[in-house]
């Protein structure tokens, strides 16, 4: 079945999804996302799921696809207005551990293995990469350029996910 994200609280643990057929709203538990390798998934992204009827509703049994959302340009960042999708694309896939994240404020920071400085991540960035959260200590890879202000993630993926992809 395919669809789009309603909404996904990784704090509590699960979120629905609108299937494109309509019906009534799916449940996406976050251990069948986390089986499919990510912890969290922006609201509003394209996704493709297999489901089951319960008695207390339809559930995604499995994640087949998660499509990320779609911007026109790079993410409300300065430092991004000059690197087209595909030159963010181009950079090489960096494995990091997520330092902290702060959902509400809208920022957070990864440690990049073997480099002593952080890297900053903002929220829309992390959207755009199909992500709506990250919890401390969690395995990713980034793509990271050298902003005006540090070194700032272009595109976050669980590493998992990162692996799969580049394989």
């Amino acid at each position: 079945m395919e669809g789009v994200v309603k909404w996904f609280d990784p704090g509590r643990g699960f979120g629905f999804v609108v299937a494109d057929e309509g019906g009534p709203d799916i449940l996406l538990h976050a251990n069948v996302l986390r089986n499919f390798g990510q912890s969290s998934v922006a609201d509003g992204a394209r996704i493709v799921i297999s489901v089951q009827e319960t008695q207390r509703g339809v559930q995604a049994t499995e994640v087949l696809a998660i499509e990320t959302v779609a911007t026109e340009e790079a993410p409300g960042l300065e430092d991004f207005k000059s690197l087209t999708p595909d030159e963010i694309r181009a950079m090489p896939l960096e494995p990091a551990r997520v330092k902290w994240f702060n959902k509400d404020k809208g920022f957070g920071f990864a440690n990049v293995f073997g480099r002593s400085e952080d890297v900053f991540i903002h929220i829309e960035v992390l959207r755009a990469s199909g992500l709506s959260d990250l919890q401390p200590g969690e395995a990713v890879a980034m793509r990271v350029i050298d902003g005006r202000r540090g070194r700032m993630a272009s595109e976050v993926s669980t590493w998992e996910v990162a692996v799969n992809r580049e394989a």
